[in-house]
């Protein structure tokens, strides 16, 4: 049997290309050169933060650098989510709304992707509610 395929920082950029139409928006021009947001176009909300971080910073072992995805979740899936290798409470984001995903290898494509899909939905623009039972004003 085939172990499961990893994404990599390009094959996530790469498949919110190919299925949002989003390229990656670097705003710290020059200071964190390695790190980009994924945003709603029109918007410009934010469903993705691409981030090269420190190993202990996550509170992992090492000092070696790795890529993370930060993706917004459901609180309740967040909690579940944090207890599969590779995904940890998000860093330097509200941490029962986003987590982090490692791109190491340690997460398969398939929920990588599937994380993203969610945070996308997440956070897209919500249509507009009428506003029912409001009597209307008089002049």
């Amino acid at each position: 049997m085939n172990a499961p395929q990893a994404a990599s920082r390009r094959q996530v950029i790469s498949y919110v290309a190919d299925t949002y139409g989003v390229e990656p928006d670097w705003p710290w021009d020059g200071t964190y050169t390695t790190s980009c947001v994924l945003r709603h176009s029109g918007t410009r909300k934010w469903f993705g933060l691409l981030m090269n971080v420190r190993r202990n910073l996550l509170g992992l072992d090492g000092e070696e650098p790795v890529d993370i995805l930060n993706v917004k979740c459901d609180p309740d899936v967040a909690s579940i989510a944090r207890g599969a290798e590779g995904i940890l409470p998000a860093y330097h984001m509200n941490k029962d709304a986003w987590v982090s995903i490692l791109l190491d290898g340690s997460v398969p494509e398939e929920m990588v992707f599937d994380l993203l899909d969610r945070s996308f939905e997440l956070t897209a623009p919500k249509a507009r509610r009428l506003k029912k039972d409001v009597p209307p004003t008089s002049c």
